[in-house]
């Protein structure tokens, strides 16, 4: 355990999110704007098994509704689609999370506390009623447990008690960058109620909170070895083994790394390019990469399939311009490649959604085939 979180806690088991959840640098670029006179055939990627039809539109906001970089997505028990975006920080009445029926028909919005700082969300079920997690970073600073209809449940700030927070931080939250702030991105859930908490641009620790919002240990924090994170920015409780564990995608390292339910490093896996969270349905593991692709891997961690690959592409864009800049340019955006995939989960049936960090806001369904 981290030195600074003295309360270790009792760590009984794991759960899921069952319900769910390259072109060379000069390649020329295909319109954002598809005609109906596309064949089936070249909206389809992946490979046997792991075969989708591609969709980057399947979700269209009301005209009174714009995207603000979206950020992660979510299935509920009923295959409804929720999507969380940055937000503007000047549009304090705009909502941060949107709702859509499978068949990405738009049915309620709501959020707009996080608006500004709108990062993760993830969905539980709890004794048969589901739940919608939240964190919010920037200035925002906080994380929420809500119903699926926006009502809050609860919210919390910086957890003081772990020792690793500036002071204020919780009190009297405000836009700072660094060890000593909150900048919470994901979370994962565990059996016994309890969740997990990826403080993945502050502390860079893994918290751990009862399903009230208290706060109970953590562990990991800043460092190059095992055990410690370069920006751990999502995480997962995997149960697909023999025994469960925990998975984080520490990310600025490029790898994913695993431990115990109680916190004690397990395995590193590498090979990814900045991996952003995970999610899992049966047998599989999903790794959406940061750097333009989503990747499948199976229980050893094994990569079955690479979907949407474009990294050749978007990091000759990144040596050129000093920087990420299709992300800002629609128009720049190719059919079945990604740009910049920052999260992804399967639904029920095992189909698949993306949300990408791009300024004007994308999510792809890959539906199988």
């Amino acid at each position: 355990m981290n030195p600074i979180c003295s309360r270790p806690a009792d760590h009984r088991g794991t759960s899921r999110r069952k319900f769910l959840q390259a072109a060379a640098a000069t390649a020329v670029a295909a319109p954002a704007i598809f005609t109906a006179k596309r064949s089936a055939a070249q909206d389809v990627i992946g490979d046997g098994e792991f075969t989708y039809r591609c969709d980057h539109q399947c979700v269209q906001l009301p005209d009174q509704y714009t995207w603000q970089t979206t950020h992660n997505v979510a299935v509920d028990p009923d295959d409804n689609v929720y999507v969380i975006h940055e937000g503007d920080v000047r549009k304090q009445q705009h909502p941060s999370i949107f709702v859509f029926d499978a068949d990405g028909k738009f049915i309620r919005a709501f959020g707009q506390q996080f608006q500004g700082g709108g990062h993760g969300l993830d969905i539980r079920v709890e004794s048969g009623t589901p739940f919608l997690y939240v964190t919010g970073y920037q200035m925002v600073k906080t994380i929420a447990k809500m119903t699926l209809d926006g009502e809050l449940v609860w919210q919390q700030y910086a957890p003081m008690q772990s020792g690793a927070y500036l002071p204020g931080e919780a009190s009297d939250p405000r836009r700072g960058w660094g060890r000593k702030n909150f900048l919470p991105t994901n979370f994962a859930f565990l059996p016994d109620g309890d969740c997990l908490l990826a403080d993945g641009y502050g502390s860079y620790l893994i918290h751990r909170y009862t399903a009230d919002g208290v706060w109970k240990s953590c562990f990991g924090g800043q460092g190059e070895g095992q055990g410690t994170f370069n920006l751990p920015h999502g995480l997962w409780v995997d149960t697909r083994g023999d025994e469960a564990e925990i998975a984080v995608a520490d990310r600025a390292h490029n790898q994913i790394q695993t431990f115990t339910l109680d916190g004690q490093y397990k395995k590193t896996v590498t090979g990814f390019g900045l991996p952003a969270n995970l999610d899992t349905h049966e047998d599989w593991m999903l790794v959406p990469e940061l750097v333009a692709r989503v990747s499948i891997i199976d229980k050893n961690h094994n990569t079955v399939v690479t979907l949407g690959d474009d990294r050749e592409r978007i990091l000759a864009d990144k040596e050129t311009n000093k920087g990420f800049t299709i992300r800002t340019d629609e128009s720049k955006w190719q059919q079945n490649k990604f740009v910049h995939p920052h999260d992804a989960c399967f639904d029920s049936s095992g189909n698949i959604y993306v949300a990408e960090w791009v300024k004007t806001g994308r999510v792809t369904k890959l539906t199988k085939v």
